[in-house]
């Protein structure tokens, strides 16, 4: 009876452990990990921000776990933005300073485009890469409105307004904008426009007033940026996650850990049928109530 125990016991112990390694593989495979690379052994991780920076959210959370993850040892950045909201912008730089405190270097990879916000994200790596034609650059600030004033008294519209405090309308679709009310908000997307400045001179390591030469809206080729000091290096993202790899003290070409892949609707219908349908699928910036936005 004993040793029929011990028997089943030991078979027990090995099934919880044939089933633990599968549910490692499984979870790694989820995550989009380098299949051939093993499951264990340190590894560079790659993000992806593309598209508008809008929700930052999970993005964070994910470098926030590669932060955490002793097993990743650098991350790559692939950035294909125009730029987004400033507030996540610079949540964002906030997430990829954090991961160098924490001794895990940052590489920036641009692909098509990295302008303004996805310019200033890449800004807060360690070294930058991008192809000769990526755009990038476009460190500035905009702030869209409308006037409908004319069109409404056209058509018979009359907008009523009830406020408490004097610029609480500013951007009052109905009728143009005061002096002070442009003052103002000039004055607040100046005072953001030398945030960025300042943030790209401390990543960059460049002094201020050169980096205030080119931050005048500008977009720049990758070779135009290389030859700024806006970009290390010119290179795909192979090249960037071998960089990041160096700057880790690991081989190359090194373990991956990838980005994960989700089911995405708009993507699917764009892959099969060339679908370019961004106004319905995928976020607008608002028409009549726009915040700051670093966009080129």
């Amino acid at each position: 009876m004993g040793r029929r125990l011990t028997v089943l016991g030991t078979a027990l112990v090995v099934y919880l452990a044939i089933a633990a390694l599968l549910l490692i593989a499984v979870s790694t495979l989820a995550r989009g990990g380098d299949a051939g690379a093993g499951l264990f052994g340190p590894r560079v991780a790659v993000v992806e921000l593309d598209g508008l920076i809008l929700d930052v959210d999970e993005l964070v959370r994910d470098l926030k776990a590669h932060r955490e993850n002793p097993l990743v040892r650098a991350v790559v950045v692939r950035i294909n933005s125009p730029g987004g909201v400033v507030a996540p912008t610079q949540e964002l730089f906030t997430a990829l300073q954090q991961l160098r405190q924490a001794r895990k270097p940052v590489v920036a990879s641009m692909g098509a485009v990295a302008a303004s916000g996805g310019y200033y994200v890449a800004a807060a790596a360690d070294q930058i890469y991008a192809n000769p034609g990526t755009l990038t650059g476009s460190i500035g600030v905009i702030m869209q409105m409308a006037n409908l004033e004319t069109l409404m008294k056209k058509v018979g519209v009359e907008y009523v307004v009830i406020k408490a405090g004097q610029f609480k309308d500013v951007g009052n679709i109905s009728r143009p904008m005061t002096p002070e009310e442009r003052r103002v908000l000039q004055t607040l997307l100046d005072d953001v426009h030398g945030q960025f400045i300042a943030a790209v001179a401390e990543g960059r390591k460049l002094p201020r007033d050169e980096v205030v030469r080119f931050a005048d809206g500008r977009v720049f080729s990758g070779q135009q940026a290389k030859a700024l000091k806006m970009i290390d290096a010119l290179g795909g993202l192979e090249d960037a996650i071998n960089a990041a790899a160096t700057l880790a003290g690991l081989p190359t070409p090194p373990r991956t850990l990838l980005p994960k892949r989700r089911l995405s609707i708009y993507e699917l219908l764009r892959n099969q049928f060339g679908f370019t349908g961004r106004s319905l699928l995928s976020p607008a910036l608002p028409v009549f109530s726009t915040p700051m936005y670093l966009m080129d």
